[in-house]
């Protein structure tokens, strides 16, 4: 139970994280969201490491261990967090977010084929919805556009919000698409490997510690080509507030999703995090509600991945406990593979 509670948290912090660094690319780079982040998130978990004594205990963790903590570091905090904010600067975060959901297939692959975990209906039913829900909004959003052609013509269309004085969000789809793809690369293989490296021990804090590391060391090496340095220097103090405030979203989503993973297994835990797409929504309403796509059909496909991430974290023993289903559903039910 408790390791379900450090998911949600997980997920409503990454939500936060996700409309902070959303508004932080307005006028800011991916490389400067890295390099403030970062810190953050190695103080925080080293401070919390030493709070609650899992420095003493760090010779039990192997070197194997480390470097599935260093790689899991440098997949979620590197690669993944840069093609994040890059999906997010070029399509917003409710356009990402649905695409970010196959992190969710390739997490559950992962774990059926080297962590021994099993495949059920339920998961069946979560994977079909995590896979329509950007398909329902690329042919939506598709259809949408035809219309608009249809009434306008071809020409350039006076939109409410050009009328209004209001900046107009244009997403570059081919682009954020992309972005989004890689990211979920990044964030649906670091939970395998984070649950490698946390091994039997569960030093959920220290691991934290060791990743963070680990990425801060490969950013380091990335600021050394002085085009990096130079743009990382240009930041402006509007990008670094809200690329602050990311930062320390970000940096607790990573703190709850380690304990999560330390308690709990990775077919729960990853779940979870797909309810980020629900607090990224509400956050984005309030902080990027110009810069953000709140169509009817996102909205839809967003509650469509959702409906999926639900039906991936269902139990099914508890559904069979107290739900009284007929017979030949409860035999398909309870099937499981492998």
């Amino acid at each position: 139970m408790l390791g379900i509670l450090f998911g949600i948290l997980a997920a409503a912090s990454f939500g936060f994280n996700n409309a902070s660094a959303r508004r932080g690319v307005l006028s800011g780079s991916a490389i400067q969201g890295l390099v403030i982040s970062m810190p953050i998130g190695t103080a925080m978990f080293a401070l919390l490491a030493w709070v609650f004594g899992q420095w003493g205990e760090i010779g039990r963790i192997s070197v194997v261990e480390i470097g599935f903590l260093a790689a899991a570091g440098f997949m979620h905090f590197v690669w993944g967090r840069y093609c994040n904010i890059r999906s997010l600067a070029a399509v917003g975060s409710n356009l990402a977010g649905p695409v970010q959901q196959f992190q969710l297939l390739l997490s559950l692959t992962l774990a059926i084929t080297l962590l021994g975990e099993t495949l059920t209906p339920f998961k069946i039913l979560g994977i079909v919805l995590v896979v329509s829900a950007p398909a329902y909004i690329l042919r939506s959003r598709a259809r949408a556009k035809a219309r608009e052609k249809a009434n306008a013509g071809v020409g350039a269309a006076v939109t409410p919000a050009s009328e209004a004085g209001k900046p107009v969000f244009v997403p570059r789809m081919a682009e954020g698409y992309t972005f989004a793809l890689l990211s979920a690369v990044g964030f649906g293989t670091s939970p395998i490997l984070v649950k490698a490296g946390l091994g039997t021990h569960g030093l959920s804090l220290v691991g934290g510690f060791m990743s963070c590391v680990a990425a801060t060391i490969v950013v380091l090496l990335v600021l050394l080509v002085p085009s990096q340095w130079a743009e990382t220097r240009a930041i402006n103090r509007e990008s670094a507030k809200w690329f602050g405030f990311s930062g320390i979203g970000v940096s607790l989503s990573h703190l709850f999703r380690y304990l999560a993973l330390g308690l709990a297994p990775v077919t729960i835990v990853q779940p979870l995090q797909s309810m980020s797409l629900l607090f990224r929504m509400i956050f984005g309403f309030f902080i990027n509600r110009d810069h953000e796509a709140f169509e009817r059909y996102v909205i839809t496909g967003i509650l469509l991945s959702f409906g999926g991430a639900l039906a991936l974290s269902l139990s099914d023993d508890a559904v069979l406990q107290y739900l009284s289903l007929p017979d030949w559903l409860a035999a398909i039910t309870a099937w499981r593979w492998p």
